[in-house]
């Protein structure tokens, strides 16, 4: 007769037993607090009575509408130029590749003026490739749309790089060596076997890199400007209402919380969340 031993119950298999420490508690207590109050107080202080009719307003919409254009369409670009970097990060071994690995994410910790100001630079009608740009194509990327989704694009791309990276370095070479065995491509493999592998790590970082695009603030209004209609997105026309009507600048903000949320929470529980 054989005899199986019971499951451990799930408090016991998150820690020890016994209470927990306050110590850790407390802390963990007031950084929720200091990251939740400030949502809290911008639902509190929210115009809910007049909220319908700013949101119709065509200013409000025509901000979000740019701001989920550009936001997937910078997104998009970040799939095709970032995941192929990923792989060469994770992949590839060549002389420097630390310092390109530190240089993807120099974005993620330079403040977001700076990269505006680095994109006018190279871009800029006198840049380095800006003048090139206007000389051969006629095209001039600072203060138009096309604009907005190069600084959303720059300060986000390093999210899906980082999140791609990380997953094909956990993924199971294995597979892709039984692939190659059996006398697929390299490209064959990398689209039937390697980007299904790491399907998770790219969904998680094309929701980061999408959810980042939409709230930049600093190199879009550096490089693109803020005109209405054109470069004016969300977090461009939260920043301009809130110098005149804040109630205004609420409910923009508001709207943006709410995207963000949604896009997150769904996104996230459909395509990332394990069993």
């Amino acid at each position: 007769m054989t005899t199986t031993a019971a499951r451990p119950s799930r408090p016991q298999e998150r820690g020890p037993a016994g209470r927990l420490p306050w110590v850790l508690v407390l802390p963990a207590v007031i950084g929720m607090a200091f990251l939740v109050l400030p949502l809290a107080g911008l639902l509190l202080r929210a115009p809910w009575s007049t909220l319908a009719g700013r949101l119709a307003e065509p200013r409000v919409l025509e901000a979000l509408r740019l701001s989920l254009v550009t936001a997937t369409v910078a997104t998009l670009a970040c799939l095709l130029f970032g995941v192929p970097l990923a792989w060469l990060l994770a992949r590839a071994a060549f002389p420097g590749l630390r310092v390109v690995r530190a240089l993807v994410t120099v974005p993620l910790v330079l403040p977001p003026v700076v990269g505006g100001v680095a994109l006018l630079l190279v871009f800029g009608r006198r840049g380095l490739a800006g003048q090139w740009l206007e000389a051969a194509f006629g095209v001039s990327l600072p203060f138009t749309t096309a604009g907005v989704v190069a600084a959303e694009a720059f300060v986000a791309m390093p999210f899906l790089v980082i999140s791609v990276e990380g997953a094909l370095r956990a993924a199971d070479l294995r597979f892709e060596e039984a692939a190659a065995t059996l006398g697929a491509s390299r490209w064959t493999i990398f689209r039937r076997v390697t980007l299904p592998l790491v399907a998770p790590g790219v969904a998680a970082g094309t929701v980061l890199c999408w959810a980042r695009a939409l709230g930049e603030f600093g190199a879009t209004i550096t490089f693109a400007g803020n005109f209405p209609g054109r470069t004016q997105t969300m977090p461009l026309a939260v920043y301009l209402a809130l110098e005149t009507e804040p109630e205004a600048a609420i409910v923009l903000s508001l709207v943006l919380l709410a995207v963000s949320v949604i896009i997150l929470a769904g996104l996230r529980d459909r395509w990332v969340s394990g069993p």
